[in-house]
């Protein structure tokens, strides 16, 4: 079963980040994955010939998911495959890890090595190519500031310079031609499961925002 979190994203400023780390690094912890406090990720978002998930997001559709498959610090030992799911407001997420032969056969549209898999969300994600024309769309990098709170499982992460591969999907190749994604804000995103501390909830307030839907791939998309 996939556990639902409540989730909250704002658009801030670098004056805001730079207000925000030392209050968010004296009451919580930095993630495990964290290397000198931030991390490098690069995902690949699949979509289909309709933009299914494109225009699902923009829309606001109420129930909806995405698939991107995902790895952290130029790390290809551990790729991910997630499918990301939003129901009534809360967020899920799915995750299976992938092997180098797989990743390299879905990038390049050999989903044969998918045919046969017993992994669960492989299997899906196959099914999904099948059936709705999933596609490898586009990819996002991301530099991510995250840290944890164990009291509600609480997790707050800043993300920014966004850039886009525009229609690349080489998603293993270091060289790949990254572009930063226009004018993208900075991202605070605090997700918790069941309550969010009155310290946390003190700290990520900020006068003059409010909760947004930003998506990176929707903003990453615009070019391609």
């Amino acid at each position: 079963m996939m556990d639902f979190r409540h989730e909250w994203k704002h658009e801030i400023s670098c004056a805001d980040l730079f207000a925000l780390r030392p209050r968010l690094t004296a009451v919580m912890q930095p993630d495990a994955h964290a290397v000198h406090g931030r991390y490098e990720i690069r995902s690949m978002y699949f979509d289909n010939l309709q933009d299914k998930a494109l225009r699902e997001k923009i829309d606001g559709v109420n129930s909806r998911e995405k698939f991107r498959i995902q790895y952290y610090n130029a790390d290809i030992s551990l790729i991910l495959l997630e499918k990301k799911s939003k129901m009534n407001g809360l967020c899920g997420k799915e995750k299976e890890k992938l092997t180098l032969e797989e990743v390299q056969g879905i990038a390049s549209g050999d989903w044969t090595v998918a045919a046969d898999t017993k992994k669960t969300l492989l299997q899906e994600l196959y099914l999904k190519q099948k059936i709705q024309g999933l596609r490898p769309k586009t990819i996002v990098d991301y530099t991510r500031e995250p840290f944890v709170y164990a009291a509600g499982n609480v997790r707050v992460t800043l993300d920014y310079h966004i850039r886009t591969g525009m229609r690349c999907t080489d998603f293993l190749n270091p060289q790949c031609v990254m572009v930063p994604a226009g004018d993208a804000p900075i991202i605070l995103e605090v997700k918790w499961e069941t309550f969010l501390p009155a310290v946390i909830r003190d700290i990520v307030q900020i006068p003059g925002t409010h909760t947004s839907a930003f998506s990176k791939y929707a903003a990453c998309r615009i070019y391609g």
